[in-house]
């Protein structure tokens, strides 16, 4: 039934809950885990004239980095419950970056965390996981 569990994980409180009970279901349906963490290569929103190139790049290297981080630590805590993890570290917004990876992917089920925005941001800019519980193909759960 969930065989194939896409888990976005981002390192907060939320994406972490959402990893232990994706693991749970893992566990119960047989399935296997893909974490996936999205960075922006965008940082910066001024006009390129104000930006240095070499300091963008630095700050996405970094992000990247941190990136990777935020998946090791997240995959090493999936395999101590003896789940088989993949991890995924791709450039790009996250809702689309999720959409398009569990599409691509055939997943049976994402697990997310709920949004950890304020309600002004919120406001502004939505949430991701409102985003993806409005384009996702598969079913959805939203983890506090």
């Amino acid at each position: 039934m969930f065989e194939k569990i896409l888990v976005p994980i981002d390192g907060s409180k939320h994406s972490t809950n959402a990893l232990e009970r994706a693991v749970q279901i893992a566990k119960k349906f047989d399935g296997k885990i893909t974490l996936l963490h999205a960075y922006s290569e965008h940082l910066v929103s001024l006009p390129k004239e104000y930006v240095r190139t070499e300091t963008t790049s630095q700050m996405v290297e970094v992000c990247r980095d941190v990136g990777a981080k935020i998946l090791a630590d997240a995959q090493a805590k999936a395999q101590t419950a003896d789940i088989q993890v993949e991890t995924l570290l791709t450039a790009g917004q996250p809702v689309e970056t999720i959409i398009d990876a569990s599409r691509n992917g055939g997943f049976d089920l994402i697990v997310i965390g709920a949004r950890g925005l304020s309600p002004m941001k919120e406001i502004l800019l939505g949430s991701v996981s409102h985003g993806v519980a409005t384009h996702a193909r598969c079913p959805i759960l939203v983890v506090k």
